[in-house]
């Protein structure tokens, strides 16, 4: 017996269908689905989350000197002898320990990136803006996670599908 469910799929298009719907469970916080995909979607999240409430504080503070543009009371550039004109200042960064940043990179293997779009900008690209979700498991989940022992998503049945009467389910962050 197989240790997953083929869903019916060749393998890359399982993976994609997989990695699609837990980087919409994570971004949007549940989803809609079938069953059998919601208990595979359900494997992957829960380790992604438990690696997150892991690594969370594993991070360390540094302050740096960085160039930025001066601009001037309208928002726009300063610029002297056709030149644009930088400032110093110092900024406070945080950086991964190594640990952390395997765990990051073990996250991005699972998760898409996420395109968002403002409702005044719909159907152009010009101020979208891309959302990081292993940010998002880091900062938001890892902390509202951090005194639960597992179990961080809930499958909840909703009825037979109209068309083919698979099992319809959300499944949803607890």
């Amino acid at each position: 017996m197989a240790g997953y469910r083929k869903l019916g799929r060749t393998s890359s298009q399982r993976k994609a269908l997989l990695r699609n719907q837990v980087t919409d469970l994570l971004y949007y916080g549940k989803i809609r689905t079938t069953e059998a995909k919601a208990k595979e979607i359900r494997k992957i999240a829960e380790g992604l989350i438990a690696l997150g409430v892991k690594e969370k504080d594993n991070f360390h503070e540094e302050t740096v000197q960085a160039k930025v543009v001066r601009k001037n009371a309208e928002g726009k550039r300063v610029k002297e002898d056709g030149k644009v004109v930088f400032d110093t200042v110092e900024k406070t960064i945080k950086k991964d320990n190594p640990s952390r940043l395997h765990a990051r990179r073990q996250m991005a293997k699972v998760l898409y990136t996420r395109k968002e779009i403002p409702q005044a900008a719909a159907k152009r690209k010009a101020n979208t803006k891309t959302v990081d979700v292993t940010e998002k498991l880091f900062g938001e989940y890892a902390h509202k996670y951090a005194n639960r022992n597992g179990g961080y998503t809930r499958i909840v049945k909703i009825g037979q599908r109209k068309g083919d009467a698979a099992m319809e389910v959300l499944i949803e962050l607890v």
